[in-house]
C-alpha cells in the first residue's frame, strides 16, 4: 500500500531542488514572461505596419478592353485603385481581344445574381474550380508573377456594347491568391463593380424600360490566376521551413549536450584533456560529430517530406525534386550555424542538465524566427535576407512558391556563412579555455575576449564579430537613408557606418590604434610601388577580370550616375567617392580586419579581408575587381606595415574612375571591352608596382600571442 505522506515529502524535496537551480527557474519562469511577450509585440508591429502600408498602397488594376463611360468614371474613382490601360498584354492578346475573337470562358455555375446581391455577395465567385488554361488566363498570369500589377480586369469585346445596349455584360478579374496586394485589389475592384452595378441601375431605371438583364447589368467573375501548384507551393512553403528548421536544430540540440556537459558528468573531458591533442583538434572533431549528426537529421526529414508531399500531392508536377534537393542545401549552413553554437554554449554546462537549461534560452529564439517565416507577408527582401534563420526559412519558402531572386540567394548563403563562422570561432575560443572545459565558471567578457585593455591588437574573433555587426550596422543603415541624395548617403555610410564604429571599437577596447590601424608612413620604395599599383590595378581589373562577367548596361550607367553625385562638381565626387572610401573603408578592412586575422598568418589576413572587402560591395558583377584590388592592398599593407599604402590604391583607383565619367562618360559608359593591348600595359605597370612593394623592405611581423 503506497505511503503518500512519503510521496508528497519526495514530491517537495524534488521541486524545491528543482526551483533552487537559478537556470531552470529563468527557463520556466523569466524567459516564457520576457521572451514571448517581445515576440507577439514585434509581430503584431510588422503586422499592423504591414497592414497599413498595403492599404495604404494603390492598387495597379490592369484594364484589357474597351469599357462603358459609366464604369471608367467608377472605376476612376475607386479609392486607392490605379487604372493602367493594356498594362502587361501582350500584344497578339490585346490585337484579339480588340477584334473580338476571343470569347470568355464559360462561368461553370451561375448563380442567381438577385439572390446573390441581397445576401451581400457583391460578385459571383467559384470555389473548388479554375478556370481551363487559355491564352487571356496565361498571360494575366505572366502579368501577376512579373508583378506589373495586382490584377488584370478584362473587359470581353461585348462588354462596353452589353452596357450601353441595357444588356448584361461580362468582365473577368485576374488576380493572385498568394500575393496580399493581389487579394487586396481583388477586394476593391469588388466593392467598385457593387458600385458600378448602382450607378448603371439608376441610370436606366431613370432612362429606359426594364429589358432582359435589367437587374444584373455586370456579371463579374473573379478568376484566382494562381496556378495550384503555387498555390501548393504556398501552403508547404509556409509549413516545411519551420518544421526542417526544427527538426536540423533537435539534431544538433542533444549530441552537443552529450559531447560537452555528458563527458563532463561522465569525467572523459578530463581524460581528453589529458592526451596529447590540442583544444583546436578537440573542437573540431567534436564540431564535425555534431554537425554530421545534424545533416543526416535534416537529410532524412527532407526524404521524408519529399515522400510525403508525393504520395499527398501526386499530380502537383511543380514540386520537383530539385526542389527537395535545394531545400537540403540550405539546410547545411543552417546545420553548421546551430552545432557550432550549441557546442559553445553547452561546454558551460556542469552537467546534461545544465546543459539543457544552457541551451534552451538559444533554442527559443531560433525556433521563433524560423517560425515568422510562416507568415504570409514575410517574403525575402534585403532586409530579411541578412537575419540568420529566418533568410534561409524564407528562401525556401521562396523555393517551394518559385519565386527566388538570384542576388537575395546570394546575400542570404553569405551571411548564412558569415553567422556559421562566428558561431565557430565563439566555439573555438571556449573550447581554448581549459578553465571552462573542466568544470570551471569564467565571465563572458573575459571569453570573448572583450575585456578592456592597455594597447596590443585584437584577435580574429574579436575582428570578425566587429565586422559582421558593423557591416549589419551599414546594410540596414543604408536602407535607412536611401531617401537621402546620393551625396549624403555616401557621407553618412562612409563617416557613421565605417570610420565612427571602427574608432569606438578600438579606442573603447583599449586596443593600439598605431598598431592595430598600422598608422605609420610606407617606405619610399612601397610608396612608390602603391602609386603604381593604384594607376593600374583598375585598367587589370577591367581588362581581364570583367571579361569573364562584364555588368549589364543598365547596371554600369546607374553606377556611374552613382559615382558622379547627380551632377554635383569633380572636387565634391573625389571627396565622397575617392578620398572618404579610402580612409573609412581601408581603417576598417585592412585595418581592425587586417590586424585580427594578421594572427593567422599573412594569407588568411590577405585573403579574408579582401574577400569581405568584395562581398561588401554588394554585386555579384563588382565581386571579382573589388577583390583583385582588394589583394593588392592586402598585400600593400603587409609589405609595408603602413595603411597609408593601401589607402594610395584605393583612392587612385577611385578617382581615376570619377575622372573619367566626369571627363569622358560616353567611354566609362561604352559596353566595349578594354583593349588587350591597354589591358597588358596596364599589367605590366602592376607587375612593376607589386615588385617595388615587394622590396620595399621586411614585411610586417605577426602579433605576438600574448596580446589578445
Amino acid at each position: 500500500m503506497m505511503r503518500f505522506a512519503i510521496i508528497w515529502t519526495i514530491l517537495g524535496k524534488e521541486l524545491l531542488e528543482t526551483l533552487r537551480d537559478r537556470r531552470t527557474l529563468m527557463r520556466l519562469v523569466l524567459l516564457p514572461v520576457i521572451l514571448y511577450p517581445i515576440f507577439a509585440i514585434g509581430v503584431s508591429k510588422l503586422l499592423g505596419d504591414e497592414s497599413a502600408a498595403r492599404a495604404a498602397r494603390p492598387s495597379v488594376v490592369a484594364v484589357w478592353g474597351r469599357l462603358p463611360a459609366s464604369f471608367e468614371r467608377v472605376l476612376g474613382e475607386a479609392e486607392r485603385v490605379e487604372v493602367h490601360p493594356w498594362a502587361g498584354a501582350p500584344e497578339e492578346v490585346r490585337q484579339k481581344l480588340t477584334e473580338g475573337s476571343l470569347a470568355p470562358p464559360p462561368f461553370p455555375d451561375p448563380v442567381d445574381e438577385e439572390e446573390a446581391i441581397e445576401k451581400g455577395k457583391a460578385s459571383q465567385i467559384t470555389a473548388g474550380w479554375s478556370e481551363p488554361d487559355n491564352e487571356v488566363l496565361l498571360a494575366a498570369r505572366a502579368a501577376l508573377g512579373r508583378r506589373e500589377v495586382d490584377a488584370v480586369l478584362v473587359a470581353w469585346s461585348d462588354f462596353a456594347p452589353a452596357i450601353e445596349q441595357d444588356r448584361q455584360g461580362q468582365v473577368s478579374i485576374y488576380y493572385d491568391s498568394v500575393r496580399p496586394d493581389s487579394t487586396t485589389a481583388r477586394g476593391r475592384l469588388d466593392r467598385a463593380i457593387t458600385r458600378a452595378r448602382k450607378v448603371i441601375r439608376t441610370e436606366r431605371e431613370v432612362n429606359h424600360k426594364v429589358p432582359e438583364g435589367f437587374s444584373t447589368p455586370i456579371e463579374a467573375l473573379f478568376r484566382n490566376a494562381a496556378p495550384e501548384q503555387r498555390r501548393v507551393g504556398q501552403l508547404l512553403g509556409s509549413m516545411m521551413p519551420m518544421m526542417l528548421l526544427l527538426m536540423s536544430l533537435l539534431g544538433a540540440f542533444l549530441p552537443a549536450i552529450d559531447l560537452t556537459a555528458g563527458e563532463k558528468e561522465r569525467g572523459t573531458m578530463q581524460t581528453l584533456l589529458c592526451a596529447p591533442v590540442r583544444p583546436l583538434e578537440i573542437i573540431w572533431g567534436k564540431f564535425l560529430a555534431v554537425w554530421c549528426i545534424a545533416v543526416l537529421t535534416a537529410l532524412a526529414n527532407v526524404i521524408s517530406l519529399a515522400f510525403t508531399v508525393r504520395r499527398l500531392l501526386p499530380d502537383v508536377e511543380s514540386v520537383a525534386p530539385s526542389v527537395f534537393l535545394l531545400t537540403f542545401g540550405l539546410l547545411v549552413p543552417v546545420t553548421f550555424l546551430f552545432s557550432a553554437l550549441f557546442l559553445a554554449l553547452a561546454v558551460f554546462a556542469r552537467d546534461f542538465k545544465d546543459g539543457q537549461n544552457a541551451l534552451m534560452p538559444a533554442t527559443v529564439p531560433l525556433t521563433l524566427l524560423a517560425g515568422v517565416a510562416s507568415l504570409p507577408i514575410l517574403e525575402l527582401d534585403p532586409w530579411t535576407s541578412l537575419v540568420p534563420v529566418l533568410n534561409i526559412a524564407l528562401l525556401i519558402k521562396a523555393l517551394f512558391l518559385g519565386e527566388v531572386k538570384t542576388a537575395l540567394i546570394f546575400w542570404t548563403l553569405v551571411s548564412s556563412a558569415i553567422y556559421a563562422a562566428l558561431a565557430l570561432l565563439l566555439a573555438a575560443r571556449v573550447f581554448a579555455r581549459e578553465q571552462i572545459l573542466l568544470g570551471g565558471q569564467e565571465g563572458a567578457r573575459a571569453v570573448l575576449g572583450l575585456e578592456r585593455r592597455g594597447g596590443g591588437v585584437p584577435s580574429a574573433t574579436f575582428s570578425m564579430t566587429a565586422l559582421g555587426i558593423i557591416l549589419v550596422v551599414f546594410y540596414y543603415g543604408s536602407l535607412s537613408v536611401a531617401k537621402l541624395g546620393v551625396a549624403k548617403q555616401l557621407a553618412v555610410t562612409q563617416l557613421g557606418m565605417f570610420l565612427l564604429p571602427t574608432l569606438v571599437l578600438v579606442l573603447g577596447f583599449g586596443f593600439s590604434a598605431r598598431e592595430t590601424l598600422a598608422l605609420r608612413l610606407p617606405p619610399w620604395r612601397g610608396a612608390l610601388g602603391a602609386l603604381l599599383v593604384g594607376l593600374s590595378g583598375g585598367v587589370v581589373a577591367a581588362g581581364f577580370l570583367v571579361r569573364f562577367l562584364p555588368p549589364p548596361p543598365e547596371l554600369a550607367k546607374e553606377l556611374g550616375k552613382m559615382v558622379l553625385l547627380d551632377g554635383a562638381p569633380l572636387p565634391l565626387v573625389l571627396l565622397l567617392t575617392a578620398v572618404m572610401p579610402a580612409v573609412c573603408e581601408e581603417l576598417l578592412f585592412r585595418g581592425l580586419l587586417f590586424s585580427g586575422l594578421r594572427r593567422l598568418g599573412p594569407v588568411i589576413a590577405i585573403v579574408g579581408s579582401s574577400l569581405v572587402f568584395g562581398l561588401a560591395h554588394g554585386s555579384l558583377y563588382r565581386l571579382l575587381p573589388t577583390l583583385f584590388l582588394g589583394l593588392s592592398m592586402g598585400y600593400a599593407r603587409y609589405r609595408t606595415g603602413s595603411i597609408g599604402a593601401g589607402m594610395l590604391i584605393h583612392v587612385l583607383n577611385n578617382g581615376l574612375a570619377a575622372s573619367l565619367l566626369y571627363f569622358a562618360p560616353e567611354v566609362a559608359a561604352s559596353t566595349e571591352q578594354v583593349p588587350w593591348s591597354m589591358a597588358f600595359a596596364g599589367l605590366a605597370v602592376y607587375a612593376a608596382g607589386i615588385a617595388l612593394l615587394r622590396s620595399a623592405g621586411d614585411p610586417e611581423p605577426r602579433p605576438t600571442l600574448t596580446t589578445t
